[in-house]
């Protein structure tokens, strides 16, 4: 039995539905383990058990799910108050209370065994007490820190760990109260010892400073900024230069007019765009993604570095790209002028939107020019006299492409496709990295031709590779429950409103009612319970519908720069056009694809948190200086402790309901808004409300305001 192989032959069998639990002895006899095997066959199960993927239940050893002492794995999900909720590996089972007392030094995050207490809490839920902390998950601890004479307290950023970390004098690193801190723990809390201890690794700043806050919160979300030595030395022997070599058997597409449309402070390039109309009037779009494949290899260090992070993470005030600079902005990038490599899709279409004839292949392309999104609105929409000129050439193709991105809009509206639009932020820096001015980005028929051209190739793509029945990474959009439909169904009843075939509704629906309820004042509200009734997108390594496109097939294509997913499909396609997929290696590249699409979802969640959570922080720090103004703002959201406000330019805020001091105000679950208990007053999602701003706090990216 080959020693990397045991655990792996453990597992199954003690997975084995017929599995009873058998003692060192019996397993050793079923084994064939020999005497001088055995002390290394014991530090294998001893391995498993501190893993918390088996257990010893007195002498015999089995699953959590085949013994019966009432244990289970999972994480730790903690509260401010000390307390926590235990959070199991199996999704059908309830989460249970857990005590402070019980916690036995397990913070937040920590995965732990734990054991059902045989009383309920007294909201009838199971409790139980941890046994076995398995892993850490917060060996390092951001927060403030709070000088006390000769020591120090750290109060975390995550208040969900419940305590604060003593550090000694010695072990301050020079620092000051109100610094933001990492501190490394050195022991962990216990019924002996409420609070940790550790000592100060690094100082960021002071805990008002935007910059700190921001970089305490990528260290607590242990997003990856810096690379390592050997992704490194790997990206320092990828050659910047193409050669003969590497153009061999690709297409030749550089006498094409093919030009990229970004935002103006792009620099990861990776997707390029050509129109030509052909003989029968239909219109041939070629969308050429980077070839990022080419030089990111499969199990390289760079490779194993991208698909940890999974994607590039955009911050307002940085980018923390997924591959290293050289390669996102510069070897792969698309830039003007330059031959760059290529992963091409080729599609034939006709005037009512439909690919008549596509093609996938590799190929190599020179950029003709680098167009902004600003740009080619100015040329089509203004008709701006300098551009128009300085475009003279291509001025015929970008018309096409503008004609194009209508039909198949149309096409995508009529099969019923629902088109959300909610501002986006916008957060613009001066050079010391305050905050200079926020507000919305502005939305133009540019953008909307990129978004065009990139649905229909990435469809393209997605229902190419499904009929082949190859393992791939698609991108689907589940229905939403029954549940969140009927929930929503009774919400918007209220207004007024219908939707036909709530059992089994299509996106259709949806679609008619954001045109039904445009302009209107209930249109916030009902657009964002819409969006909060829907589930999220994921990958998934089987097709399945995208419900919010209406599209039966998709997935994620152009742009391998920036996420892993398409990065991996690129692979795919090319050992599928080279003939490089066969039996022996097609079971483990579904193998590869089924992580990549289980991994590539999280961090997905766990960019656009941090992107969001930044942003608060930003719009906090640029608040500051208007303490004591009044706005006019729209409410975006009620609770049952006050309404969140919205003012033009996106920034949100608080209003308290100890702030709503007109009336006592009492929750209303049907209607979703505050009522007053004697004026009968009403607060409800879109109103309008004149607020006044009154405190500000950068450190928790906190806005209050009051009535005005």
């Amino acid at each position: 039995m080959a020693k990397l192989n045991i655990k792996e032959i453990l597992m199954n069998f003690f997975s084995d539905k017929n599995y009873k639990p058998l003692s060192f002895k019996e397993l050793c006899v079923i084994f064939e383990i020999e005497k001088d095997m055995r002390n290394e066959f014991s530090k294998v199960l001893k391995n498993l058990e501190d893993e918390g993927r088996i257990i010893k239940d007195g002498s015999k050893y089995g699953m959590f799910s085949n013994t019966n002492v009432n244990q289970f794995v999972g994480v730790i999900d903690g509260n401010e108050k000390g307390f926590g909720f235990f959070v199991s590996e199996d999704e059908d089972m309830e989460d249970m209370f857990v005590r402070r007392d019980d916690l036995n030094g397990a913070l937040d995050g920590d995965k732990v065994i734990v054991k059902k207490h045989d009383m309920k809490t007294d909201y009838n839920k199971d409790e139980a007490y941890v046994v076995k902390i398995l892993e850490r998950a917060n060996e390092k601890i951001v927060g403030n820190l709070q000088i006390n004479r000769t020591f120090g307290f750290v109060v975390p950023d995550n208040s969900k760990l419940g305590c604060d970390v003593f550090v000694a004098g010695k072990n301050l690193k020079g620092a000051n109260t109100d610094d933001k801190v990492v501190v490394e723990v050195t022991k962990w809390p216990s019924k002996d010892r409420r609070n940790a201890e550790g000592y100060i690794t690094e100082v960021l700043g002071k805990s008002d400073e935007p910059k700190a806050v921001i970089d305490g919160m990528l260290i607590k979300d242990k997003i990856r900024v810096n690379f390592g030595r050997d992704v490194i030395k790997e990206i320092e022997e990828i050659k910047s230069s193409i050669d003969v070599f590497d153009k061999k058997e690709r297409k030749d597409l550089t006498e094409l007019d093919i030009i990229t449309i970004d935002g103006a402070d792009s620099k990861d390039l990776d997707d390029a765009v050509s129109l030509e109309m052909n003989e029968k009037g239909n219109y041939i779009l070629g969308v050429h993604i980077a070839d990022v494949s080419h030089y990111v290899k499969d199990d390289s260090a760079i490779d194993a570095e991208a698909l940890k992070r999974g994607n590039s993470v955009y911050l307002a005030d940085r980018v923390i790209p997924m591959l290293p600079r050289k390669l996102s902005n510069g070897v792969c990038s698309l830039n003007p002028n330059e031959i760059k490599l290529t992963l091409s899709c080729t599609m034939e279409i006709d005037s009512q939107g439909k690919v008549v004839d596509y093609e996938i292949y590799e190929s190599f392309i020179k950029t003709k020019y680098r167009m902004t999104y600003t740009d080619v609105a100015d040329v089509l929409e203004n008709k701006n006299m300098e551009l128009t000129e300085k475009y003279s050439d291509i001025l015929d193709m970008l018309q096409n492409m503008y004609e194009l991105s209508k039909i198949l809009k149309i096409k995508r509206q009529d099969r019923g496709c629902i088109d959300f639009f909610f501002p986006e932020t916008k957060i613009i820096l001066d050079d010391d990295g305050r905050v200079d001015k926020i507000s919305t980005y502005d939305i133009r028929i540019s953008n909307k031709i990129i978004e065009e051209f990139m649905l229909v190739c990435n469809e393209t793509v997605a229902e190419s590779y499904y009929w082949l029945e190859l393992p791939f990474v698609y991108r689907i959009h589940e229905d939403p429950s029954q549940d969140d439909v009927d929930q929503f169904l009774k919400f918007i009843a209220k207004f007024g409103y219908f939707i036909k075939g709530s059992q089994e509704i299509h996106p259709r629906e949806f679609q008619k009612l954001l045109k039904e309820i445009k302009g209107k004042k209930e249109e916030a509200v009902i657009t964002t319970l819409m969006l909060r009734s829907l589930k999220k997108a994921i990958y998934s390594l089987e097709s399945g519908d995208h419900f919010g496109l209406a599209a039966e097939y998709y997935c994620h294509f152009t742009s391998p720069i920036r996420r892993y997913p398409d990065l991996q499909i690129h692979r795919i396609i090319k050992k599928n056009i080279n003939g490089k997929i066969n039996k022996k290696n097609i079971e483990k590249l579904a193998s590869k694809c089924s992580r990549v699409a289980d991994h590539a979802s999280r961090t997905e969640r766990k960019a656009d948190e941090i992107e969001r959570d930044t942003n608060k922080v930003y719009m906090a720090d640029y608040m500051r200086d208007y303490l004591g103004d009044e706005f006019d703002a729209v409410i975006s959201g009620v609770t049952k402790f006050g309404v969140f406000v919205e003012l033009p330019n996106t920034v949100e805020g608080l209003v308290h309901i100890s702030d709503l001091n007109d009336d006592m105000y009492d929750y209303n679950d049907e209607s979703r808004s505050l009522i007053g208990r004697h004026s009968n007053k009403q607060y409800s999602f879109g109103d309008s409300m004149k607020v006044k701003l009154v405190r500000v706090s950068v450190s928790k990216a906190q806005i209050d305001f009051c009535m005005a």
